[in-house]
């Protein structure tokens, strides 16, 4: 991503990020938490973590399920 900043708006790119940083993970065994534990680890991501919600974890992980199938 390099010169792109990540925040809570961003879910494709976030979910982009992840399947990049985590090509062996099985999205089925993802669970919310893990996306916000790895999404904040992110070096791009600059946003208040606190900001997160289930709502914008679940487009996250709706994202990645969707390149994960069709990637």
């Amino acid at each position: 991503m390099s010169d792109t900043t990540l925040n809570w708006e961003s879910t494709f790119a976030i979910a982009l990020e992840l399947k990049r940083k985590y090509p062996d993970v099985n999205i089925e065994d993802v669970t919310l938490q893990q996306i916000l534990n790895w999404t904040i680890q992110l070096p791009e991501f600059e946003d208040d973590p606190a900001l997160a919600n289930d709502d914008i974890l679940y487009a996250i992980y709706q994202d990645w399920y969707e390149e994960y199938i069709n990637g």
